[in-house]
C-alpha cells in the first residue's frame, strides 16, 4: 500500500521488529514508527481512520506531525486508490448520503459533540472575537485577530448592508459576526445556533456590548425560522447541512430572503467530484460533516432558480489560520490536558495539522458564494468589495482597524 501511494517525497517507516523501510523518493521526508503490529492490517484497509487512532493511542509515533502531513497528503490525494481498497471506497460512496443524514435531532447531537466542548478549550487558540472559521489575510503579516476582523468586514462588504437592514446569521457561533454587523453596519441581526454553549456566550456578549436590541440570538434550527430578511449570511455552517438536505437548505434561503435580498454562504469545499468525508474526522471531530464540491452546491442553487452573483475562492487562507490555531493551542497544551487528557491533546493536534496540510497541499479550499433572486441583486462589478482600496487600513465604527487588500 505504501509503495502504491508514495512516489514523490519519502516516508521512512520503522516496524515493530525494529526494521526500517523507505517509500518514495526525494524530499520532503518524514519518519513514522509503528509500535504495535496489530494496527498494520487496519492501516491497509482503513488508512485514514487507523492512522488517526494509532496516533491518538500511541501505537503510531510520528517524529514531525506537521512534516508528515506535507509528505502524506499530496501522495494520497494525487494517487488512485489501490485495488484492495476500492470495494470499501465504493461502499462509502454508496452510503455517503445516509452518513450525512442530518435531520433536526441528529443535527443537534452533531453540533453538541463539537461546539458544546468547554469554552475554555476554544479560548486556548481562537482570536479574541472567537471566530472559528477561515480568516482573511489581506496582508501576509496580519495577526490572527487582524485577519479574523478583516474576514468579517470582507463578508459585510459582500452583503451590501444599509443601516436598519434585517440579517439572518445561520450558524451564528459565539456571535462575533452578528455583533460586528449590528455595531459597525447598523443591521438588526437574528442569529441561530444549535449549540447551548455558543448561544449563552453570544447572548452575554450582546448584553455586554449594549446590542441586545439589535442582536436576537436563538437556539433554533434554521429550518424553523419563518421571518423574511434583507440579507442572509452563513459562515462555516454549510459543512454540517449534509448532501441530502442541500435542496432544503437553499429552498429555505430562497423562502426567507426578500426579493431584493442577498445571501453569502461561506463554506469549506473540495476540489474534484463528489466524495465522502474522512472517516476519522467524522468519528472524532465533526460527526455528519462534509465539505462539498462546488458542483454539489451549485446544483441546488440552480434547482431553486437562485442567481449566483459572485463566487470567491479563498485558497491558502485557511491553512494559515489552522497553523496559527495549532501553534497557539500547543503553547497552552498543559491547560488542555487539565481540561481533558493527553489523548485529547493528541487528537486535537492531529486534527489541526491534518487540516492545515489539507488546505496547503491537499484538495480543500473555502468558497464564498453570493446569491440573490435576480441578476442584479448585487452590484455588477466587484469594486464595492474594496471600499478602502489603496489605503492600508480604515477604522470601523467600533474603533478597530479594518484591513484592506491593496
Amino acid at each position: 500500500m505504501l509503495s502504491w501511494f508514495f512516489k514523490t517525497g519519502t516516508l521512512n517507516v520503522t516496524f515493530p521488529d525494529g526494521s526500517t523501510k523507505s517509500y518514495g523518493a526525494g524530499s520532503p521526508e518524514a519518519h513514522v514508527r509503528i509500535k504495535d503490529g496489530r494496527i498494520i492490517r487496519r492501516l491497509v484497509m482503513q488508512p485514514e481512520l487507523a492512522l488517526g487512532e494509532g496516533y491518538m493511542d500511541g501505537s503510531i509515533e510520528i517524529d514531525d506531525l506537521r512534516g508528515f502531513f506535507k509528505v502524506a497528503l499530496p501522495s494520497v490525494v494525487n494517487a488512485e486508490r489501490p485495488w484492495f481498497q476500492r470495494p470499501l471506497d465504493a461502499t462509502k460512496q454508496t452510503f455517503r448520503k445516509l452518513a450525512q443524514s442530518n435531520n433536526i435531532l441528529k443535527a443537534r447531537n452533531n453540533v453538541a459533540h463539537h461546539y458544546d466542548l468547554s469554552g475554555e478549550l476554544y479560548d486556548l487558540f481562537l482570536d479574541a472575537d472567537k471566530q472559528y472559521s477561515c480568516a482573511y489575510f489581506a496582508r501576509d503579516d496580519m495577526t490572527l485577530d487582524e485577519a479574523q476582523e478583516a474576514k468579517k468586514h470582507h463578508i459585510a462588504h459582500k452583503l451590501c448592508l444599509k443601516p436598519g437592514m434585517k440579517v439572518l446569521d445561520i450558524g451564528c457561533g459565539w456571535g462575533g459576526m452578528g455583533l460586528t454587523l449590528a455595531r459597525d453596519y447598523g443591521a438588526h441581526v437574528v442569529g441561530v445556533t444549535l449549540s447551548k454553549e455558543q448561544h449563552a456566550i453570544a447572548v452575554r456578549r450582546a448584553e455586554e456590548a449594549g446590542l441586545s436590541d439589535k442582536c436576537d440570538f436563538r437556539i433554533q434550527d434554521y429550518r424553523d425560522v419563518t421571518e423574511t430578511f434583507d440579507r442572509i449570511v452563513s459562515v462555516g455552517m454549510f459543512e454540517h447541512v449534509g448532501v441530502p438536505y442541500y435542496d432544503e437548505y437553499f429552498g429555505k434561503v430562497k423562502e426567507l430572503l426578500s426579493d431584493d435580498g442577498l445571501a453569502l454562504i461561506h463554506t469549506i469545499g473540495h476540489v474534484g467530484p463528489p466524495n465522502y468525508s474522512d472517516p476519522w474526522m467524522v468519528k472524532y471531530i465533526f460527526p455528519g460533516g462534509y465539505s462539498p464540491a462546488l458542483s454539489e452546491m451549485q446544483a441546488s442553487v440552480d434547482h431553486h432558480r437562485l442567481y449566483t452573483q459572485d463566487i470567491e475562492v479563498l485558497r491558502t487562507h485557511y491553512s494559515k489560520t489552522l497553523g496559527m490555531w495549532h501553534d497557539r493551542f500547543m503553547e497552552k497544551a498543559d491547560k488542555a490536558r487539565e481540561l481533558y487528557d493527553e489523548q485529547f491533546v493528541r487528537m486535537w493536534r492531529y486534527y489541526l495539522l491534518c487540516m492545515e496540510a489539507a488546505f496547503m497541499v491537499g484538495n480543500l479550499l473555502v468558497y464564498q458564494v453570493q446569491i440573490g433572486k435576480h441578476l442584479a441583486a448585487a452590484p455588477v462589478t466587484r469594486d464595492y468589495l474594496y471600499p478602502y482600496k489603496g489605503e492600508k487600513a480604515a477604522k470601523s465604527k467600533s474603533g478597530k482597524f479594518v484591513e484592506a487588500a491593496e
